[in-house]
């Protein structure tokens, strides 16, 4: 039976035992079963196993077929920026906390990954957002999000002041610690946190949450996925003015600065066994209640 699979990239959080014990566990089964193995740089360094490939995160996506990616949600979405611009299918084991992207369990995880390697499998693709920011009409930076961008002042608890436009349209102006902008992948995390709704993964819309807006009628809004949201920020404001990409990367802002957000051309491939319930992932997750009977 020809592999579905015959490269698999091996990623995980440097420096964490569970992960380590994680990625050998899989190095030794996948090799023993005649696939090619590569390990990302920034963990192989701690792995006890002589004689192994190792690659760079962007080499995994041009050269595997397959990743596999230990640890927690947030060590996957630095991962999924990069690997979403190539042609590879990821997989998340949870060595984290929450573990909304990452639904392998490492206590099992031969028996669902044998099921995924003979295509017993569902993929999703998820689509990310890119945040831009403009001053006088120029590009100074941009960077992708899976989860949310969000501006937000440096300082913590201070307000500021901005402009949103939907598609070029006025929607309003709004003084308070700022905006998240969220995709579905990400409406389960800080959008959650700041009273944002959950979107379902295969939704084609963004959410919009203000964050501790000055104002009681403020509330999230739902938009489709393909709007371009510029928000325009007023010249009052201070100087310290951000916008982060899912928490990992920040873009300076200044005052009568544009931010442009909008979907990225990349989507993310997940690879989930064929049980995978997202239902049963926020009951599990989020404490829901189960069936009464």
């Amino acid at each position: 039976m020809e592999q579905l699979y015959k490269t698999v990239g091996l990623i995980g959080k440097p420096h964490h035992e569970g992960a380590k014990a994680t990625i050998e566990l899989l190095h030794s089964y996948l090799t023993k079963n005649n696939y090619q193995v590569v390990i990302e740089s920034s963990v192989a360094q701690s792995i006890d196993i002589k004689n192994i490939t190792v690659s760079t995160l962007t080499e995994i996506g041009e050269q595997a077929d397959l990743a596999i990616v230990v640890g927690g949600d947030g060590y996957m979405l630095g991962a999924a920026r990069v690997l979403a611009c190539y042609e590879i299918g990821v997989i998340g084991v949870n060595r984290g906390n929450l573990g909304f992207l990452t639904d392998l369990s490492p206590n099992d995880i031969i028996p669902p990954l044998e099921a995924i390697l003979r295509g017993e499998s569902r993929s999703e693709q998820r689509f990310l957002i890119e945040a831009e920011v403009y001053r006088h009409g120029k590009l100074k930076s941009s960077n992708s999000a899976v989860n949310e961008a969000v501006l937000h002042a440096g300082k913590v608890a201070n307000m500021i002041e901005f402009e949103v436009y939907i598609d070029n349209t006025f929607m309003f102006s709004q003084r308070s610690d700022g905006l998240i902008v969220s995709t579905p992948t990400g409406s389960t995390a800080y959008s959650m946190s700041a009273g944002g709704p959950i979107l379902t993964p295969n939704l084609n819309a963004l959410s919009l949450v203000p964050m501790f807006p000055h104002t009681l009628t403020s509330r999230p809004i739902v938009v489709d996925g393909n709007s371009e949201i510029k928000l325009i920020l007023a010249n009052e404001n201070c100087e310290n003015l951000q916008v982060g990409c899912d928490g990992h990367v920040i873009l300076a802002v200044m005052p009568g600065d544009e931010v442009i957000i909008k979907k990225s051309e990349n989507t993310l491939r997940l690879i989930h066994p064929l049980d995978h319930d997202y239902f049963n992932v926020l009951r599990s997750k989020l404490s829901w209640g189960n069936k009464l009977y």
